[in-house]
């Protein structure tokens, strides 16, 4: 694939791509979209998309706190807004809460608004990524501390976006798992459902001999295409995987 590249938080792919930053409050994106559709206002109508995306959101989790605590799936009136109803119904195939799922849908809101203006576009956030593209690219796999980490990488076809790529680890960052994979990825069209699915996997991966019957359970979730899981220096992956060296 010698038209793919990789990608790299702070660092724009390649003479294809031309990448920024925006910020609001917690959410820290980072986006990059095909040279001919950058612009300064491009970024700044990015940033008001981002408020206004996240403005229903913070209104409906001020007024259900529980939501944000909620480790299981939950049940919701149908009048709540559509961006809470798409996390819920996206954690909820996947046996978590709806917050596993936040990074998710922004960025898959995100990505969707810069759609209408560029024809290739990545969001990131947090570590969960929107893809839509017209050429290959590759996704650099970290792990932590594995011995595979920064040694592989996902070669994504255009013909599979867009996409969700969505990384949730036991053992790198922030994010709350129960599980101590050094990452477990999982990939769908919704990146809602790849994030939720991530943290799933992630919480059921305690230990290398826990990784089939994460397989076995990622098989059954609906709507996801693929999973790549490490812990340590193991390795189980399934679906629509191309998995290869890192510099490939």
């Amino acid at each position: 694939m010698n038209s793919s590249v990789r990608l790299y938080r702070r660092e724009a792919p390649g003479g294809r791509f031309i990448s920024f930053t925006v910020k609001v409050k917690e959410t820290d994106l980072w986006i990059a979209v095909n040279q001919h559709s950058y612009s300064e206002d491009l970024v700044s109508a990015t940033e008001a998309e981002l408020l206004k995306i996240r403005l229903p959101l913070e209104q409906y989790l001020a007024s259900n706190p529980h939501l944000q605590t909620a480790l299981e799936p939950c049940l919701i009136d149908s009048s709540a807004p559509p961006i809470i109803l798409e996390m819920v119904r996206a954690a909820n195939k996947a046996g978590v809460g709806p917050m596993a799922a936040v990074a998710g849908v922004v960025a898959e809101q995100v990505g969707l608004f810069l759609l209408e203006t560029a024809e290739e576009v990545i969001v990131e956030n947090g570590g969960d990524l929107f893809l839509k593209v017209i050429e290959p690219v590759a996704v650099g796999v970290f792990a932590g501390t594995s011995s595979l980490s920064g040694r592989l990488s996902l070669q994504i076809d255009p013909g599979q976006t867009p996409l969700g790529i969505c990384t949730s680890s036991g053992t790198v960052g922030p994010s709350l798992s129960f599980g101590c994979a050094d990452a477990a990825l999982a990939l769908a069209p919704s990146v809602p459902l790849a994030d939720a699915a991530a943290t799933a996997l992630g919480n059921r991966v305690k230990s290398q001999e826990d990784l089939q019957e994460a397989i076995a359970f990622a098989r059954q979730v609906e709507g996801l295409t693929g999973t790549l899981l490490i812990i340590g220096d193991k390795i189980a992956a399934w679906g629509n995987i191309n998995l290869q060296p890192l510099g490939n």
